[in-house]
């Protein structure tokens, strides 16, 4: 995950924010074929209890939730939160910046773009 106040999670600090409507996409339940294509069983692991934790993304990161269900406020963003859980491939766009409010503990597979 992103860089977070409360529990530790991997990520880096913010920059310039993305403009609101391409911070986050959630790709709902994507074909196994996809996942694989994706390496996503290969990338690292991370968990986190319910709670409230303010994200911000240095750069572009790639999520595969396992388990759990979260809605996420993205800052400046007039649409409200953005819901996503179990089986949903999100992306947060470099310099997105969030509250994520874990409703059910979530384990989640994740990946930094590497430009």
């Amino acid at each position: 995950m992103a860089s977070s106040s409360g529990s530790a999670a991997p990520g880096s600090d913010a920059v310039d924010p993305p403009a609101a409507a391409a911070a986050v996409t959630v790709e709902r339940r994507p074909a196994a074929a996809r996942l694989s294509e994706l390496g996503v069983r290969s990338w690292p692991k991370w968990g986190g209890p319910p709670g409230r934790y303010a994200l911000s993304y240095g750069a572009r990161q790639t999520c595969y939730v396992v388990r759990g269900r979260v809605s996420a406020a993205v800052e400046g963003s007039p649409g409200g939160a953005v819901q996503f859980g179990a089986g949903d491939l999100v992306v947060f766009a470099r310099g997105t910046r969030c509250t994520w409010h874990i409703v059910s503990a979530v384990d989640m597979h994740y990946a930094f773009d590497p430009s």
